[in-house]
Formats: C-alpha cells, structure tokens, sequence
C-alpha cells in the first residue's frame, strides 16, 4: 500500500489583500481513502500475532483508558517506537497570580502527539520511526475521498 496525494494549486489571500507569494504553484495534499478504528486495529493484529481479537481489543481499550488517566494526572505516555502523547493548556495571561482562574483564565486542553525518532550520528538528522519507507504515489482517478 501506499500513502495517497493530490495536486492542488494554491491560491490564497491574506485578511489585509496581499497575495501570497506561493500563489499559483502546485503543492502536494494527503488524501486519506477512510479512517481505522480500535476493532480494526485489532483485526490485524490478531491475524499477526498468536492472540485472539478479543485479547487484543480488550488490551488496546484498557490501553486508551490508562493513557487517558495518565495524562490526566500529569503523565506524558510513551509508546515505545511510537511517540510521546501529552496534554497541554491554553490559557489567556492574568494581571496578577491571585486572579488567575481555571474558570476564567483556562481556554483549553489539547492532546499532543511528539513521534519517536532516532539522530544519524553523522548527519545529525532525525528519522522519525513512523515515516520510515514510506512509498508515496498519486491518487488513481478512480479514488474519491
């Protein structure tokens, strides 16, 4: 399989009218053809792996939930070979420290995701585990995402 693109010709204007001066030019989207979920997660891995469906749905859900309660008690998780997954905050400044809210201050809460990667020593250049051997190829016609 492949990771899918499509050509689109950029042409955007700013609030105040200027024209961006990458107008005109082609630059290369990702079309995704659909979306997997937990059940198909663990369809696969259970024809890959000597565990049932059952036993690794039950561990990837039990899986989300400990990754939910430890963000939520101020943990980032790691996934070996994965990435890191943390929450953070956005929040709006106070005069003073005492006024600060939650309530009034607190804008919200984001998940962030930081990919797992490896440096060339000689390079010095990250290789993110994910995006080795990718195969990129264009969207056939007839694919409508």
């Amino acid at each position: 399989m492949a990771l899918l693109y499509k050509l689109r010709k950029l042409e955007r204007k700013f609030n105040d009218g200027r024209q961006d001066p990458a107008n005109g030019k082609w630059f290369a989207r990702t079309v995704y053809i659909g979306t997997k979920d937990i059940n198909d997660l663990a369809d696969r891995c259970a024809a890959s792996t000597t565990v049932t469906k059952a036993d690794t749905l039950a561990v990837i859900q039990a899986l989300v939930v400990e990754m939910k309660r430890r963000m939520q008690d101020s943990y980032k998780v790691k996934l070996n070979g994965l990435g890191t997954f943390y929450i953070s905050v956005s929040s709006t400044g106070a005069v003073e420290a005492s006024e600060f809210t939650v309530a009034n201050n607190i804008k919200n809460c984001r998940v962030n995701f930081a990919p797992d990667y490896t440096v060339d020593s000689a390079t010095g250049q990250r290789n993110y585990n994910l995006m080795k051997n990718i195969n990129l190829r264009p969207t056939p016609k007839n694919i409508v995402p």
